[in-house]
């Protein structure tokens, strides 16, 4: 059964999650927007005076000279985080209490640091731990374009894991860890997360965090799967889920210009076992079932690097048009979970991209 403390499902909700077919544990899913943290490294911006750079985990922010020094214990608001209306955060009132990437004196400032003073006293004060309920941090939700808001049936199944890969700033210490792995990399679009599954023979299409109901043929994610004859796609296969995104005109304001709704793939899961298909496999079976993957930059990239390389690497154009994409996913050829992160992949989103974006 469901527990839901947020009925999109944005910040806070528990879910059972099946290992496999007669097993369940419960697991709570939130992603952290505040976290007490601690700062690496304090560097200077060329010709600042008032103003130097702080390093947390992957993650480069401009803060207030001498304010910081390195070692400092701090809390940390990444991008996306919606700071609440109180008098500490009057200050970003401007900015609506949103936390974007910004660029000052040209230095990429991506995310806001503040003294351990801005927690109630009495809290527990320990690297890593998230304060976002405490402080009333919450995420930033673009508002849904009318056709991606169909008919709700329910929440997002139990027995699929949902799309969010990781940022590649919030785990440095893993992506160390996992050095010398064989991965593949894709093009990150900026469009829509759907999934659609067959489990015993009936199938099923969700967004991010709802599943919808197949009655309402205007809703693009209903229209995806009639119009790519899923059900025939699949008419061998049973207990199997696709995953990829949605594209096209009034998506994400479809930078990439695309003329129609389009689905490129980047997952296939098989219920029953709870494991997601191999590269090796992945990329022929979608093949095979006449549907496009998401575009593969690079099919044998051999992870050895910082974080900082990977955000550089995450420059460049979209393979669809002369606009920057959005950044890159990094998956490993072989399916593999680690103890800290579950599936190891993660994205590296471009920050002259999140820059030039207005929402």
């Amino acid at each position: 059964m469901v527990d839901v403390y947020n009925v999109m499902g944005i910040v806070n909700y528990k879910v059972l999650i099946f290992y496999d077919k007669n097993y369940y544990k419960e697991k709570t899913f939130m992603r952290k927007m505040a976290t007490i943290s601690m700062i690496g490294n304090i560097s200077n911006i060329p010709d600042a005076e008032n103003i130097e750079k702080a390093t947390i985990d992957g993650w480069e922010v401009v803060v207030e000279r001498g304010r910081f020094s390195s070692g400092d214990m701090c809390v940390y608001c990444e991008i996306d985080s919606i700071l609440p209306e109180k008098p500490e955060f009057e200050f970003l009132r401007d900015r609506k209490f949103r936390i974007k990437t910004i660029k000052l004196r040209g230095q990429i400032s991506q995310g806001i640091i503040f003294p351990l003073s801005i927690l109630p006293e009495g809290e527990n004060i320990f690297v890593g731990r998230d304060v976002s309920e405490v402080l009333g941090v919450v995420k930033y939700e673009s508002q849904l374009a009318a056709q991606l808001s169909g008919r709700v049936k329910g929440y997002f199944p139990i027995f699929i894991p949902k799309t969010d890969e990781e940022r590649a700033q919030n785990i440095p210490n893993i992506i160390d860890m996992m050095s010398g792995t064989e991965m593949y990399v894709t093009q990150k679009l900026d469009g829509s997360s759907i999934t659609i599954y067959k489990r015993d023979g009936v199938i099923g299409v969700c967004s991010r965090n709802l599943e919808l109901k197949l009655d309402d043929p205007d809703n693009a994610y209903v229209k995806t799967v009639s119009d790519y004859n899923i059900d025939a796609a699949l008419v061998n296969y049973d207990n199997i889920a696709l995953q990829g995104e949605l594209v096209g005109p009034g998506i994400q304001k479809n930078r990439d210009r695309f003329p129609k709704t389009d689905v490129f793939f980047y997952n296939v899961f098989w219920i029953d076992t709870q494991n997601f298909m191999n590269f090796e496999d992945f990329v022929p079976f979608i093949k095979d079932i006449g549907l496009k993957t998401v575009p593969i930059i690079d099919d044998n990239f051999i992870l050895n690097h910082k974080v900082s390389d990977l955000v550089e690497l995450s420059h460049g154009k979209s393979i669809f048009s002369d606009h920057l994409r959005e950044g890159l996913v990094f998956r490993s050829k072989k399916e593999m979970k680690i103890d800290q992160l579950g599936r190891f992949s993660f994205k590296a989103i471009d920050p002259n991209y999140l820059l030039k974006v207005k929402e």
